[in-house]
């Protein structure tokens, strides 16, 4: 009886596998709504790798991206002879909310993006060390996405200005990574 258990069991596990292998029309494509990166320039200043979302279920449309990156800077310290520039490494956290543009099948893609980068301390990046200031930086993206919709190999490169205590400077970024 045992046997004929296993032999029913077995059969039946063959069969339900052997059917779900079947192809349907009823399973939507697969698109990729997120895309993991490194990123040399951009809102993470000098390196700097990112976790990009898509908020609804496309490749294309509102979405936000998140990193943590690094950079070498000066800092500027006060000693009893005056003031003095040091080196100073720091991590920094690029924060965007961005829309993608394109056709639906494309994988060529215009994104626009705004947002800001928080320096773990304060230092003078880009000339643009105000002592009063704070160590945030406003960003923005424009940049042309190669990026297919159904996940792979993706790429970006743009202008991505920095807005820092009214002044604007030109930067540029350029990533690689993965869509999935």
């Amino acid at each position: 009886m045992r046997k004929a258990l296993y032999a029913f069991a077995i059969a039946l596990l063959s069969v339900s596998t052997t059917s779900a292998q079947q192809p349907t029309t009823d399973n939507p494509p697969t698109v990729a709504q997120t895309q993991f990166f490194a990123e040399l320039g951009g809102p993470g200043v000098l390196f700097s790798a990112n976790i990009d979302r898509r908020f609804a279920k496309s490749h294309l449309g509102w979405g936000g991206r998140v990193g943590l990156g690094f950079v070498s800077g000066d800092y500027e310290y006060d000693n009893a002879n005056g003031y003095y520039y040091r080196q100073r490494s720091v991590f920094t956290l690029p924060l965007q909310v961005n829309y993608i543009f394109g056709k639906a099948n494309s994988p060529h893609t215009f994104e626009v993006g705004a947002g800001a980068t928080i320096l773990g301390k304060k230092i003078d990046v880009f000339d643009l060390y105000n002592a009063g200031g704070s160590s945030v930086l406003g960003t923005a993206s424009f940049m042309y996405r190669r990026q297919p919709a159904d996940g792979g190999f993706a790429w970006r490169i743009g202008f991505t200005p920095f807005v820092s205590d009214g002044f604007i400077q030109p930067s540029g970024g350029v990533s690689v990574g993965y869509s999935f």
